[in-house]
């Protein structure tokens, strides 16, 4: 299994352990009911419909184990899933539990919207340590990550294949990278692109700072690479617009809710490890395969592994042990681990790890991991308050920049007075 050791040694959201929440006790206030009179506890998250089935066994498992509690589960996309729970958090209802993102956990943390943890049983022993305090704010904890993943390249080793173009081994830099993608272009013939544009993902900008040893924000919660890094970062692309190396936005869009990559309009996809399960759902693809990004210094490729989710509570929820059982039930049991094998990502819990097996395209997710050991290094700081949006519009930015909207100077300006006006705003 995979040795965290080496490479989570400190996630800077807080410094507190969280060795002590099992032993805390539960809550006056979180009674549970019976077998007769079970208590209704809400769960939502975001994801595909194959992440609602497997949800929706891991549900149906828990309350076959605990028949004092029901779970009334709901799910929408991320974008509408965020947009959902600043709703009911500003009309002071937000669900018992949910999958949550570390992209939002310090706005809702610090507003008092999310439960301390602390003050309910989950039990925490089988995580490595260096991992829990992803989830801990000022010495509080108030998420408990489900796995972890990665960035990788994406690649579909048969359309390779066809257009008689090597498979990659990933140790490629930026340069090598474009020719890639430049080469999947000609010979797709408009029909088959090398990739989206990877300058518009933010977590890959951040892997491309980490390459260069800046950091994204610094500890005062400003940002911590200037204008001309942007434009270093968005300049990348700038020969392969308009080209076959990437899909334009105007077809991007008209694929949507599908990415290109698993509707096979491109070849290859920048993103995290553990959309394996849903790309070759929403593909077809008989076999995709996993290599490293690139990087322009060989010895650092800006790699880290990230809490690919974490579970929360609300604060308000009246049923803090049912929700703290269903938490520690979700992230701790075998079973579970063997329901969502790594469409999650690879189980933080080295419980759950140990009791999944792991095969097939599941396996080649934690060798994936296992294969970057070496590269992997601290996790990133704590995004700060309001980074969602920003990451939004990252996206939001680069999307306007190949449309052709925007200047790549354009750009970076717009999206630094969008950063520091929201700076600002939560100073």
């Amino acid at each position: 299994m995979i040795n965290r050791r080496n490479f989570l040694t400190t996630v800077a959201l807080g410094t507190a352990s969280a060795a002590f929440l099992s032993a805390c006790g539960q809550s006056s206030s979180g009674q549970t009911g019976s077998a007769e009179n079970p208590v209704t506890i809400s769960y939502t998250w975001w994801g595909n419909d194959d992440r609602a089935e497997r949800t929706r066994k891991a549900i149906a498992l828990f309350e076959a184990k605990n028949p004092d509690i029901k779970v009334n589960g709901n799910f929408t996309d991320f974008p509408g899933y965020w947009q959902k729970r600043a709703t009911e958090a500003a009309g002071g209802g937000l669900p018992d539990v949910m999958q949550w993102d570390l992209s939002y956990l310090r706005d809702y943390a610090q507003r008092n919207q999310l439960l301390d943890l602390g003050t309910v049983k989950i039990n925490t022993d089988a995580f490595d340590k260096s991992l829990l305090p992803s989830g801990q704010i000022r010495g509080k904890t108030y998420g408990i990550p489900t796995s972890t993943n990665a960035f990788a390249v994406y690649y579909d080793p048969a359309k390779l294949q066809s257009l008689g173009i090597a498979e990659p081994d990933g140790t490629w830099n930026y340069k090598e990278f474009n020719a890639f993608l430049a080469e999947v272009g000609q010979k797709g013939n408009g029909t088959l692109f090398g990739s989206t544009d990877y300058t518009g993902i933010w977590w890959n900008f951040n892997i491309w700072l980490r390459q260069n040893n800046i950091k994204a924000f610094t500890d005062e919660g400003k940002l911590g690479f200037s204008k001309d890094d942007l434009k270093k970062w968005w300049n990348l692309t700038a020969d392969l617009r308009g080209t076959g190396a990437l899909v334009g936005e105007d077809k991007t869009t008209q694929l949507l809710p599908k990415s290109p990559f698993g509707s096979n309009v491109t070849a290859t996809e920048v993103t995290w490890d553990n959309f394996m399960a849903g790309y070759l759902a929403d593909s077809g693809a008989k076999e995709l395969k996993l290599v490293p990004v690139p990087s322009d210094d060989p010895d650092n490729l800006g790699l880290f592994l990230k809490p690919s989710m974490l579970m929360v509570a609300s604060a308000k929820t009246k049923y803090k042990d049912a929700a703290a059982r269903f938490i520690d039930f979700m992230v701790n049991d075998p079973e579970v681990g063997q329901i969502f094998k790594t469409s999650r990502g690879v189980p933080a819990s080295k419980t759950q790890r140990d009791g999944t097996t792991f095969e097939g395209t599941d396996k080649l997710v934690v060798d994936y991991e296992k294969s970057i050991e070496k590269y992997l290094k601290d996790a990133p700081e704590p995004p700060i308050v309001g980074f969602g949006t920003l990451e939004s519009s990252f996206k939001r930015v680069t999307q306007d920049l190949n449309y052709g909207k925007l200047t790549i100077d354009g750009a970076v300006d717009s999206w630094f007075k969008e950063a520091e006006d929201l700076i600002k705003q939560n100073a």
